[in-house]
């Protein structure tokens, strides 16, 4: 079964609801990291914004390098939209920090989280937040699976809506070549949990991997626009990691967007979850009927 046109279908009436042909609109949280399912992620977002507007966005930032100042003035008018991800909540503050600070500081424009997983260790912060977003007339979250949903619509007045991760915007990718009859995509962050027993269980002919660091990137080019590079980077990396999860005759991960590329390569993989069940909600929502993924295996 297609698991990858009914998302699709599902982003560009999301992103429809909120720009058309020639809107104006800024997009922030430009993941500048190794971690390859956030630049996935942007490439997707980019995409479909730039299919539906026609245009580049006006303004685009990391958390860390964000500044009102220029924000207005690249971008006096249109909608915010936020990189969407699976950071919000406790577990990457930065992140969550500068979410807060739009959400608080931008009250006079439509603000639109992009889809994300919700995670909070400490139930204080989803009060928290919530107050934040009580005092915003025109902020819209989306979000990747059931629970986040639940949560959401549980403990915050905002419009939720249950949407794809955008990385499928990408569409199906070409495979390349594979030298391992096992590639083990295995995250060594925080989000991170043991899984022993299936690695003992695969790891005959396996490669234990993750694909947090990063190989040599391209530099800004004099002239150069801030979007034009910052696609530069996401889509260096995620060449990296389509390369590498090629590799792999059969995938087995606990990363969500080493899921979804297995999904777009169209290789056989077996997901895992993290520390909070990430991947069995976004399975259980969007891609339990693809015939590439094993049965999966929660914690």
């Amino acid at each position: 079964m297609d698991v990858i046109a009914p998302q699709q279908r599902a982003l560009e009436a999301l992103y429809r609801t909120h720009v058309g042909p020639g809107d104006r609109y800024a997009l922030l949280d430009f993941p500048d990291h190794a971690n390859v399912g956030d630049s996935a992620i942007w490439l997707g977002e980019v995409t479909l914004l730039r299919r539906i507007t026609g245009r580049d966005p006006d303004h685009v930032a990391t958390w860390d390098g964000f500044d009102m100042e220029a924000f207005r003035a690249d971008s006096p008018e249109g909608v915010v939209f936020l990189h969407g991800g699976g950071n919000l909540g406790d577990i990457w503050p930065h992140h969550q920090r500068f979410r807060d600070r739009i959400v608080r500081d931008l009250r006079d424009r439509r603000v639109v989280q992009l889809p994300q997983s919700i995670h909070f260790r400490d139930a204080a912060g989803i009060a928290a937040f919530g107050d934040t977003l009580a005092r915003h007339p025109d902020f819209h979250l989306c979000v990747r699976d059931e629970p986040s949903l639940l949560l959401a619509q549980a403990h915050w007045s905002c419009p939720v809506t249950l949407a794809p991760d955008s990385a499928f915007a990408l569409g199906p990718q070409p495979r390349g070549t594979a030298d391992f009859d096992v590639l083990m995509l295995l995250r060594t962050d925080q989000e991170g949990v043991p899984h022993e027993a299936t690695v003992r269980a695969d790891a005959g002919d396996a490669a234990i991997v993750d694909w947090l660091v990063d190989d040599d990137l391209p530099t800004r080019a004099a002239g150069e626009s801030l979007a034009s590079h910052y696609q530069r980077l996401a889509d260096a990396r995620v060449a990296r990691g389509l390369t590498l999860l090629s590799r792999g005759r059969r995938i087995v991960t606990d990363r969500l967007h080493a899921h979804i590329l297995a999904v777009l390569l169209g290789i056989p993989h077996r997901a895992l979850d993290n520390e909070y069940g990430k991947l069995s909600a976004y399975i259980a929502a969007w891609t339990a009927a693809s015939p590439l993924l094993e049965p999966a295996a929660p914690r």
